[in-house]
């Protein structure tokens, strides 16, 4: 498993080696937990691997969650750039990545630590409880983000077909095909800005489908509790019933002893009495 992980535009958290997630990708997220096959023995390596792995994914996304907050505040304002939607996009595609191999890890790990011990079940309830927040958080800020790129796309659209209505009226017909290449221009940039709307639309993760995979995980590993737990009652039945049978086996055979010697005493008696008569005849 490589863990040399690389801290892509500043997503991540703190450094050490990791698995670099921040892989671009261009088309919409389907986040899945693919079958893990796994060794039937527990391995601590891989157990501290996977969990390091996750937990530092969680806090990049975390991260990226900060940064895309930061984003938001400027849609609207004077201070958004042109290359806002750019850096939207940028960040979604790198925390999206994050987001899907972090859920295969937490598969991965579900697999490994059915061969482990509670600590280890209780470490991955923990972190899959922290990946529900984060991603839940994450996807929030997505539509949120999405939202008032759609608003303010509109509000330039609105501000557009005012300048159109107005360059209709204009008199002087140099100033009418300056108007007209002028709005040309800006019906291109809003063509390319509707274009990366759409695009960010499309990058929002549906964390109802995560936390479903998610519960049947904490689901299953609440039943393999209570198996272990049902187990260790019946094997001390077991052993309890167990130590009462051997206790009476051993009862049994002490007094299958006594019986034994009483009857070797009766016996020794008998002949001591039969040896007797024998030499009181021979002597008379």
């Amino acid at each position: 498993m490589s863990k040399a992980l690389n801290n892509p535009g500043g997503n991540g958290g703190g450094g050490g080696p990791h698995r670099d997630y921040g892989a671009m990708a261009d088309s919409t997220p389907e986040v899945s937990f693919a079958a893990a096959g796994g060794s039937s023995g527990f391995s601590p390596t891989e157990f501290m691997s996977l969990s390091e792995d996750i937990g530092h994914n969680i806090t990049a996304i975390h991260s990226s969650t900060k940064q895309l907050e930061k984003q938001l505040k400027l849609i609207g304002t004077p201070k958004e750039l042109p290359n806002l939607r750019e850096k939207v996009h940028t960040i979604n595609t790198k925390c999206n990545a994050r987001v899907q191999t972090t859920s295969q890890d937490l598969q991965r790990l579900q697999a490994v630590v059915r061969h482990g011990d509670r600590q280890q079940k209780l470490q991955l309830e923990k972190l899959t409880r922290e990946f529900h927040g984060v991603v839940e958080k994450y996807s929030n800020l997505q539509r949120r983000i999405s939202s008032a790129m759609r608003q303010t796309l509109q509000q330039a659209q609105q501000f557009a077909d005012q300048d159109v209505e107005a360059n209709t009226r204009a008199e002087l017909l140099q100033q009418q095909r300056l108007e007209q290449a002028h709005l040309q221009q800006e019906h291109d940039m809003l063509d390319d800005r509707r274009r990366q709307v759409e695009q960010i639309e499309s990058d929002i993760i549906d964390v109802n489908q995560i936390m479903t995979q998610l519960s049947g995980l904490v689901h299953d590993q609440g039943q393999q509790m209570d198996f272990i737990e049902n187990s260790i009652e019946q094997t001390a039945a077991n052993v309890e019933d167990g130590t009462s049978e051997l206790a009476k086996a051993a009862r049994s055979r002490q007094s299958y002893r006594r019986k034994i010697l009483i009857l070797l005493v009766i016996a020794v008696i008998i002949g001591l009495i039969v040896t007797g008569v024998i030499v009181a005849k021979l002597n008379s």
